[in-house]
């Protein structure tokens, strides 16, 4: 039986699931002290009593936990526990804002276009480079979850199988040009700055010449066959097969 009256069946907790698994607590900081204390307590000694149970439970739990705030500064507010912080604390991996991974906005966002077209039961749709700029350019303040949400929202309202600039929500749609041009400056080298400027640049010069690329070389003063190289080398998705 439960632990409160007319309970017929025994509710097992997230450790005792995980149990020679690997149980993700995420937003940790969000904790209460309270509930820090129990995760602390069961992490030290592997063990744990059911609410209303008499009987000790032993687990064998791999923990990853994460974050976005600072926690010594919330150890300093003290609105978290030091001790429960060094017993997490054995690998850090630090994860960038998505604004200072510009490069994985293209991965993540076909990843998302796939998913949501599956679990909508919607034919699968590609992304035109003027949208796909837009995403890039945005400063993304909700990082990847933000990303994910817009990325759902386009797949269920874009009517046709290309998710165009129109598409993309306004929010993202009329970001301010300095949002786009003081991306640059995150590049800690040069070359890498020159890349993406570059890479940025022929996406939208082939969505405004409707991916013709000899058009497009002529308007940008390269020949066809460079073109045809950087597009490649960027990686740039083209509705058009390359000829």
């Amino acid at each position: 039986k439960g632990s409160f009256t007319g309970a017929l069946t025994k509710k097992r907790g997230k450790f005792d699931l995980a149990n020679e698994g690997t149980l993700f607590l995420d937003e940790i900081a969000d904790m209460s002290l309270k509930t820090q204390a129990k995760i602390l307590r069961i992490l030290q000694e592997q063990k744990f009593e059911r609410v209303g149970g008499t009987e000790m439970i032993y687990v064998d739990v791999r923990v990853v936990a994460a974050t976005n705030r600072d926690l010594m500064e919330e150890i300093q507010k003290g609105k978290f526990r030091e001790d429960l912080y060094y017993r997490l604390n054995v690998i850090p991996i630090t994860v960038a804002p998505l604004r200072e991974r510009k490069s994985d906005i293209p991965l993540l966002v076909e990843h998302f276009i796939t998913a949501f077209c599956l679990e909508n039961n919607k034919e699968l749709k590609t992304i035109s480079p003027a949208a796909m700029e837009l995403l890039v350019g945005y400063a993304w303040p909700g990082n990847v979850r933000e990303l994910k949400n817009i990325v759902e929202r386009m797949v269920i309202m874009t009517r046709g199988p290309v998710i165009e600039a129109q598409d993309v929500p306004t929010p993202v749609r009329e970001q301010p040009k300095s949002a786009v041009e003081l991306s640059f400056f995150e590049y800690p080298l040069l070359r890498d700055a020159r890349r993406e400027f570059e890479k940025r640049f022929i996406m939208k010069k082939l969505a405004e010449n409707e991916e013709n690329i000899s058009k497009t070389a002529e308007v940008i003063g390269i020949e066809r066959s460079n073109l045809h190289r950087k597009i490649k080398s960027y990686g740039i998705e083209m509705k058009k097969e390359l000829a």
